[in-house]
């Protein structure tokens, strides 16, 4: 999913959060008994979703979500109308920055629901100070909760009082991953007549890789012969994106922290772009685009090959590009494979998911909070977010209810018209409590364009859930100082692929591995090794 740019944006919560959160700590307890909250006003049934009893009027609930872009109407298209009407119940939307949401903690007027990025932060690592317990509301407001939220999901996001005080979308449990439900989302693609006008390469290794770029060159002259993601606050699709790509493992064999960055395969890689960029087949200007710019290029068909992560946020520039130019679509083949024989391990979400959403300790409504929760995680909820309504944009297959195809209303509305498919209906975008499990019921659910991107690594999907939430605490010496390693990562990795020779690179590389080790890296790895093997405790691996 979308998750990468944002993630990267929005990691600063935590470091600024921390001392508005310590201050909210100190004056409360770490958790709300279940004693304060009012009783329901309806009789509660386990066997029965908790809005279909509820019948109060003139409910209100304000949601905080931290993330700019976030659409915030409500009640004016399709899927939230829906949502209105079924839970009695008005949306205030409000969407910020990290200034916004710790301006919320500073005043302690917290909105009824929060909605976070990244289980990194302190904001979400200390939940259990401002936010109300799951398990709580759900015994006593709505226990179908626990019919539609998923058990490894709840146990993953659990503190260390035991209780779950955040659930997040695209959860994906080690079941979703061997379902085949799970789309992967990255690869080394090609144009289809760029392929087929070279002949058989081999991008599989790196010579072979260097190699072809100059054939590429050599024949599509006004072509960028190798693109990848922009670089804007990260790694692009040239870090852990190829470290999937080439197998490089997540730990040692021991289950302690293993620097992916200065694997000997990825290292061997690295030096091959660099070749391939001396060679004027990587453009400067890959390094300096932006996402809008990246996806420019994408759209009018300027790369000949790619490195993409995250292609369904390429989904538009893709099928753009495939719409106009039927016989030249970006397809995904063998390439940028391990140097040792090591598998593809292609990652997707894991269990931590990606926005996480959490009912505030100073919600009045509690009970309507926590069916919002229910409701949006039903299979009821889902379809509505995902297909909109029976009959009008979807039917079931065969009365299969797992095999879904739009009505041929929606389908052309979908086609020819994006903007009203938007505004009018918002499938697919109101996604807080969203599961690939659901889209796959209808492989329309993503444009054509990624189908066969999708298929490709399908097989190579592999959880990596014991390297989730690894960090040290924001605020600690070790943050800080991972935080400046991580940046000069990334400054690192363009100098490295830039650097005019191989001295050059290997001066670079040292440079970076003093770095670390003068910014501590031997106590942040302690850190990490502690935190994996939290984690492997949570999976009950041994």
């Amino acid at each position: 999913m979308m998750k990468i740019k944002s993630m990267i944006g929005l990691s600063m919560t935590g470091l600024v959060a921390v001392a508005l959160l310590a201050s909210c700590g100190a004056k409360k307890k770490e958790s709300t008994s279940t004693t304060k909250l009012p009783d329901p006003t309806y009789k509660v049934d386990k066997s029965k979703p908790a809005w279909q009893s509820d019948k109060s009027k003139d409910n209100t609930l304000t949601w905080y979500i931290n993330a700019e872009w976030w659409n915030k109407k409500y009640g004016t298209d399709l899927i939230t109308k829906q949502v209105k009407k079924d839970l009695n119940l008005d949306i205030k939307f409000i969407v910020g920055d990290d200034t916004k949401l710790n301006t919320y903690f500073a005043s302690g007027d917290i909105p009824d629901i929060v909605t976070v990025l990244d289980p990194n932060t302190e904001v979400a690592r200390t939940a259990n100070k401002w936010a109300l317990p799951l398990q709580d509301l759900a015994n006593k407001y709505d226990p179908y909760f626990y019919d539609v939220a998923r058990e490894d999901t709840l146990n993953w996001y659990k503190l260390s009082d035991g209780k779950t005080y955040g659930y997040p979308n695209y959860s994906n449990t080690e079941a979703d991953f061997k379902s085949g439900k799970v789309p992967a989302k990255d690869a080394f693609v090609i144009r289809q007549d760029v392929l087929d006008a070279i002949g058989p390469q081999d991008f599989k290794t790196p010579q072979g890789f260097i190699s072809g770029m100059k054939v590429i060159k050599d024949k599509f002259p006004d072509l960028v012969p190798f693109g990848f993601n922009d670089f804007s606050g990260g790694t692009s699709s040239l870090g852990d994106i190829v470290q999937d790509m080439l197998g490089v493992p997540v730990t040692n064999t021991d289950n302690t922290y293993y620097d992916r960055n200065l694997d000997e395969d990825y290292i061997t890689w690295l030096k091959a772009f660099r070749q391939v960029h001396e060679a004027g087949n990587i453009s400067d200007d890959s390094f300096s685009d932006n996402n809008d710019a990246f996806k420019e290029k994408m759209t009018s068909g300027k790369y000949a090959t790619m490195m993409v992560a995250a292609n369904v946020n390429q989904g538009n520039s893709l099928q753009t590009w495939l719409s106009a130019n039927p016989n030249k679509e970006y397809i995904a083949i063998d390439g940028i494979q391990s140097t040792k024989g090591k598998t593809p391990t292609l990652s997707q979400a894991g269990l931590s998911g990606w926005m996480i959403n959490y009912i505030s300790q100073k919600t009045k409504n509690p009970a309507k909070a926590i069916q919002v929760f229910e409701y949006l995680l039903s299979d009821y909820g889902q379809i509505l977010t995902n297909f909109g309504n029976e009959g009008d944009t979807f039917n079931y297959i065969d009365g299969n209810k797992e095999a879904i195809s739009w009505t041929d209303t929606a389908s052309k509305i979908q086609s020819d018209d994006l903007t009203k498919w938007q505004n009018d209906y918002r499938i697919g975008e109101f996604i807080q409590f969203g599961h690939d499990r659901f889209k796959a019921y209808n492989k329309a659910s993503y444009v054509k364009a990624v189908w066969q991107q999708q298929e490709w690594g399908q097989k190579y999907l592999t959880p990596q859930f014991k390297m989730e939430n690894i960090s040290p605490d924001p605020g600690t010496q070790e943050a800080r100082a991972l935080s400046a390693i991580t940046t000069k990562w990334q400054t690192t990795l363009v100098s490295l692929i830039r650097a005019k020779d191989t001295a050059e690179f290997d001066k670079t590389l040292a440079t970076f591995k003093q770095f670390q080790k003068d910014n501590k890296i031997k106590e942040i790895n302690v850190t990490r090794d502690k935190n994996i093997k939290q984690n492997m405790k949570k999976l009950e691996e041994k």
